[in-house]
């Protein structure tokens, strides 16, 4: 009997639900999961009638994460952005190792490096050398900002008011971005593949993309008047806190968002082109930002509660 890849985070967060995407594609293929959920509801239920084997699980317990590594050949790790990331991935990483995984996609931030702008990405640095450590064949997914965080915090403002409130500065303002199913696409090629070179990083690009080209799209597609507003960081970091966002997320969004800001990137800069791993290894060509909007119109114009 093939043994099921673990994939982490499978029933689908706020950050763009990849691991809901890669269970989902993996079974299409007939692939075993066993899916790691924090909570049985109707979302692991959903999974499960997919054919999904459901283990609830936390990141954080040890115990736990042998369990679930115990019989799998294959490792998906996708973190939420909140405390613990470093906890987790040493869990994990020993719970690997002693279950003989031989191949972890891990997904970080486009990023990584000790002298990264953010404190997730300087953390993900460190992820990725304790996976490498392990000898468990980690390869890394450096993702870029998700189009449906765009869309989650779009939400926010423009059904009601028409516009778009961030503090991502001037409409010229470039940002690498991709669909989270992009991303997805990539990680289920890389784990059912027959060749894997451990430690190499996946840089993804979906979209390189000015903020008045994001801003026209939303107008376009929509059918309405759509108009950006600046704000401040203090102003973004007070509103994500009442709408839930942990002081975790916030701390790095708000570097983010600030790193991007003054990064001035130039579209033509070929450290910013679309990743041609998409469709090499994912088998599609990344999903365009127009195409996200037209997918996802009622829920951007539906008001956040």
């Amino acid at each position: 009997m093939t043994k099921p890849i673990l994939v982490t985070s499978a029933a689908g967060g706020r950050q763009g639900k990849t691991g809901r995407h890669v269970s989902e594609m993996l079974l299409k293929r007939g692939v075993p999961v066993r899916a790691l959920v924090r909570s049985i509801d109707e979302r692991s239920d959903q999974l499960r009638a997919l054919g999904a084997e459901i283990f609830q699980g936390d990141f954080l317990d040890i115990r736990s994460m042998q369990r679930a590594a115990q019989g799998t050949s294959a490792i998906y790790f996708a973190y939420p952005v909140q405390d613990g990331l470093m906890d987790a991935t040493a869990a994990m990483a020993l719970a690997a190792r002693e279950a003989g995984v031989s191949r972890l996609v891990n997904l970080v931030m486009l990023q990584s490096s000790p002298d990264a702008p953010t404190p997730r990405m300087r953390q993900n640095y460190l992820s990725e050398q304790v996976f490498e450590w392990a000898g468990i064949g980690a390869v890394h997914l450096r993702a870029t900002v998700f189009y449906e965080n765009l869309g989650a915090m779009a939400r926010q403002s423009l059904p009601a008011q028409g516009a778009v409130r961030l503090p991502w500065g001037g409409e010229n303002t470039v940002l690498p971005m991709i669909a989270a199913e992009d991303v997805a696409r990539v990680a289920v090629g890389l784990l059912t593949s027959d060749k894997l070179v451990p430690g190499t990083a996946y840089p993804l690009i979906g979209a390189t993309i000015s903020l008045k080209e994001i801003i026209a799209t939303f107008a376009r597609v929509l059918g309405r008047d759509v108009r950006y507003e600046d704000i401040s960081d203090e102003a973004w970091a007070a509103g994500a806190a009442s709408r839930g966002y942990n002081e975790h997320a916030i701390a790095h969004l708000s570097s983010l968002w600030k790193a991007l800001r003054s990064a001035a990137i130039d579209p033509n800069d070929a450290r910013y082109a679309v990743s041609d791993t998409i469709e090499r290894i994912g088998g599609a060509k990344p999903k365009s930002f127009e195409t996200f909007v037209r997918e996802g119109q009622s829920e951007l114009l539906a008001k956040a509660s």
